[in-house]
């Protein structure tokens, strides 16, 4: 082989794209996620890819966690195994939502007596976000439109940003997951179709003292044209989501 042929596959392979298979998941999420307590809920991960955010998350073994308005504990579950028993989770919900979802908040209270002794239940102001500790990660999953909506106060989204901030560890992550609104929109549709312009949460979190640290396209969908209500049935469940992981300094 001459030396000009091996110059130019040496340059042929440094522009192709390499097709390289998802890595692997660590092995504290790995084994969270097939966990038989949660089997219940495995069969979501397909769609909501829980295991795969939580890696791109960094979350592991002994960190704290906030998830901030957990619902039916699909995140705290797989939050839980993976933190272990020297890391704990703190599901906090704000009261304007407590008081819509109230057995969702009562079958969350038992989480710690039936599997997950490492989690416990808070219900705050709307415009707190306290754990009695500094954690590593705060997690929100489809919750950030609302602080602007009426039924939460019609709060500044600086106000939990801030909240947040000032709840994290040094060097801890905020990883906010949300249904993309249609660009330049703003908030405009935050309490009508439950979406936000992802580039106004970039810019809103920023001002909070945050670095905007990556992006995950797990639950993009180009099909999506950001017109419909989340509820609308031809786009329930496969709106197009952004998921974006904002770090504390330090």
């Amino acid at each position: 082989m001459t030396r000009s042929l091996k110059i130019a596959i040496v340059a042929l392979l440094a522009t192709t794209p390499l097709m390289a298979s998802a890595a692997p998941l660590p092995p504290a999420i790995a084994k969270a996620a097939a966990d038989p307590a949660r089997a219940d809920q495995a069969k979501d991960d397909a769609r909501r890819h829980g295991p795969e955010i939580l890696a791109f998350a960094g979350v592991k073994p002994g960190d704290k966690v906030i998830d901030l308005i957990p619902g039916a504990a699909y995140w705290t579950r797989l939050f839980s195994k993976t933190v272990g028993p020297k890391g704990h989770v703190y599901g906090i919900w704000p009261k304007p939502y407590a008081g819509e979802a109230g057995r969702d908040v009562q079958l969350y209270g038992g989480l710690a007596k039936n599997g997950y002794p490492n989690t416990s239940v808070a219900v705050e102001p709307a415009t707190e976000l306290t754990a009695p500790e500094k954690v590593d990660l705060i997690f929100t999953s489809q919750n950030y439109h609302d602080y602007p909506d009426k039924f939460m106060g019609s709060i500044d989204p600086s106000v939990f940003n801030k909240a947040a901030y000032a709840a994290l560890k040094p060097g801890g992550v905020l990883l906010i997951v949300d249904h993309q609104a249609a660009a330049g929109s703003g908030m405009r549709d935050t309490d009508t179709l439950h979406r936000i312009d992802g580039a106004i949460v970039k810019k809103q979190v920023a001002a909070a003292g945050f670095r905007f640290v990556g992006e995950s396209k797990l639950l993009a969908n180009p099909d999506d044209d950001h017109a419909k209500a989340v509820f609308d049935k031809s786009i329930r469940g496969r709106t197009d989501q952004f998921i974006y992981k904002f770090r504390k300094p330090g």
